[in-house]
Parts: C-alpha cells; sequence; structure tokens
C-alpha cells in the first residue's frame, strides 16, 4: 500500500490489433513501410521549407510545423504498434503508459489549434489579401504557433492529471495498441463513470471548439471564393479544399473515439490506427501532390543535389 499514489499495477498489457499470431506477422511489414513513409515524408516537408527561400512564407511555416507535429504522433504510438506484433507479451511500464497518454494529446492538441490557425491564415490571404503581410507577419506567426503548443501541452497535463493518481491494482490488459485514456480508466480500482465524463468534457470542448471555429472560417472562406471566381480565388480554393480534407481525416476519428464512442472494439481500434498512423502520412501525402510550389521545391532540391554531383 506504500506505492498507492503511484498504483500496484507496475506495468500494462495491450491486447494488440488481433489475436491472430500469423495476422500480426502478416502486419509488421506494411506498418513498417507506413511509418518509414510518414517519417520521411514529413521531414522531407520540413527540410523543403527550411530550405527553400521561395517557401519562407506564414502558410508554409504553418505547414512546416504541422508536418513536425504529424511526425512526432505518429512517434508516438507506431513504432511500439510494429514491435509488438512480434511479440506474444505485449507490455507497457505504467511510466511509459502515462508518456503515450501525455504525448498523444499533446501533439493531439497541438495539431487541432495549429489546424484552426491554418485556417486563420487563408482566411487573412483570401478576405483580406492587401492587408496580409501586416497582419501575418513573421512575430505572429512564431506566436500563433507558439500558442498552439501551449494550448496542446495543457490540454495534455489536465488529462494526465486526472488520472495519474488513480488506483491501478487488478486488471491491466489495455484492449488497444496503446495507452488511450477511455480504456485505460476503465482498469481503475473505483468508479470512473464521472471522471471519464469530465475527461469526454475535456478533449471534446477543444475538439469541438477547433471543429466549429474551422467550419465557420472554411465556410466564410467558400462563400467569399464563390463570389470572387478568379484564377487567384481557384488557387485559393484549391489550397482550400486540401486544408478541410485533413481536417475531416484528422476530426473524424477524434469525434467517434473522444466524443461519440460506439463501444466497438474493432471499429475502435481502426479508428486509432486510422488516427494515429495513417493520418500522419495523408497529410504531408494531401498536401504534396496538390501544391504546386511544394513540387516545384521537391524538383529544384533534386537538381541541385544530383546536378552537384554530375560536376565531379
Amino acid at each position: 500500500m506504500e506505492e498507492a499514489n503511484q498504483s500496484i499495477v507496475s506495468e500494462f498489457i495491450f491486447s494488440g490489433l488481433s489475436n491472430s499470431t500469423a495476422l500480426q506477422t502478416f502486419l509488421v511489414l506494411p506498418f513498417s513501410i507506413l511509418y518509414l513513409m510518414t517519417v520521411v515524408g514529413n521531414l522531407l516537408v520540413v527540410l523543403l521549407i527550411i530550405s527553400d527561400a521561395r517557401l519562407h512564407s506564414p502558410m508554409y511555416f504553418l505547414l512546416a510545423n504541422l508536418s513536425f507535429i504529424d511526425f512526432c504522433l505518429s512517434s508516438v504510438t507506431t513504432p511500439k504498434l510494429t514491435t509488438d506484433l512480434l511479440k506474444d507479451n505485449k507490455t507497457i511500464s505504467f511510466g511509459g503508459c502515462m508518456s503515450q497518454i501525455l504525448c498523444v494529446h499533446f501533439f493531439g492538441g497541438g495539431e487541432m489549434v495549429l489546424l484552426v490557425t491554418m485556417a486563420y491564415d487563408r482566411y487573412v490571404a483570401i478576405c483580406k489579401p492587401l492587408h496580409y503581410s501586416s497582419i501575418m507577419s513573421r512575430q505572429k506567426c512564431l506566436w500563433l504557433v507558439l500558442i498552439s503548443w501551449i494550448i496542446g501541452f495543457v490540454h495534455a497535463m489536465s488529462q494526465l492529471a486526472m488520472i495519474l493518481e488513480l488506483p491501478f491494482c487488478g486488471p491491466r490488459v489495455v484492449d488497444s495498441f496503446f495507452c488511450d485514456i477511455p480504456l485505460v480508466i476503465k482498469l481503475a480500482c473505483m468508479d470512473t463513470h464521472t471522471l471519464g465524463a469530465l475527461i469526454n468534457a475535456d478533449s471534446g470542448f477543444l475538439a469541438t471548439t477547433c471543429f466549429i471555429l474551422l467550419l465557420i472560417s472554411y465556410t466564410y472562406i467558400l462563400l467569399t471564393v464563390r463570389l470572387h471566381s478568379k484564377d487567384g480565388a481557384s488557387k485559393a480554393l484549391s489550397t482550400c479544399t486540401s486544408h478541410i480534407t485533413v481536417v475531416v481525416l484528422f476530426f473524424g476519428p477524434c469525434i467517434f473515439i473522444y466524443l461519440w464512442p460506439l463501444s466497438i472494439t474493432w471499429v475502435d481500434k481502426f479508428l486509432a490506427v486510422f488516427y494515429t498512423v495513417i493520418t500522419p502520412l495523408l497529410n504531408p501525402a494531401i498536401y504534396t501532390l496538390r501544391n504546386k510550389e511544394i513540387k516545384n521545391a521537391m524538383k529544384r532540391l533534386i537538381s541541385q543535389r544530383f546536378g552537384s554531383r554530375d560536376k565531379f
């Protein structure tokens, strides 16, 4: 009982994605490839934006931060998921479980706010183009990104504070592949109904607020674009379409996991995989495939590298 504050349970066991050993072994290669593509794709976007002076604008600065957050979010869960596919005993320490919860909500919360910031950037660019450079100054961009990180951190700490002192003294099997709060609190040796509602309200408030702000922003932007259907407007519409796609892919699983739980195990696991593994990969793919400036920057980088080698 002396360790009651930290919990009698020193480690948790993941049930994983499937009970089939053959299926888990088969999934090792696909998940390894997905993670490699996520790392390369997101870091490539960051590298292109940092190295290419033509991409030194507020929109691409925010995009670089989004790619970095996606890289971090994927790295919290995917490597552990991949290695656990080869293990029969999928365990994680109590401290490791709490760290996963902290990081997932830190990066996830930060990404929600960053997506709102990106919507604000597009609103200013399309609806107030003459004042864009003065409104979206370098200093303001830095502050907006810093605020997104701060809100993500505060959100994560508030989530962690509510479960860190829970007594875990019995069951320790988490029916997932990572420590997700709704599943972890079910293992506590006390009634967590009220606490669960409070935790969902905390996550729900941040997600709902960001989602509503995004809906309002993009609705206003699309109405403005419709009234001024010129070449610049069509380009803006293309950019906004990419942003909206990312928003739907990111918030969709979050809504089902935290705001509208289905309590269907295989659906919850699929949404968790989509949220933590697939979405961080799709974001750079969507922006790269639909963004002419990014593709041109990639061509310039390739030509510079191979051009310099040809000289030797």
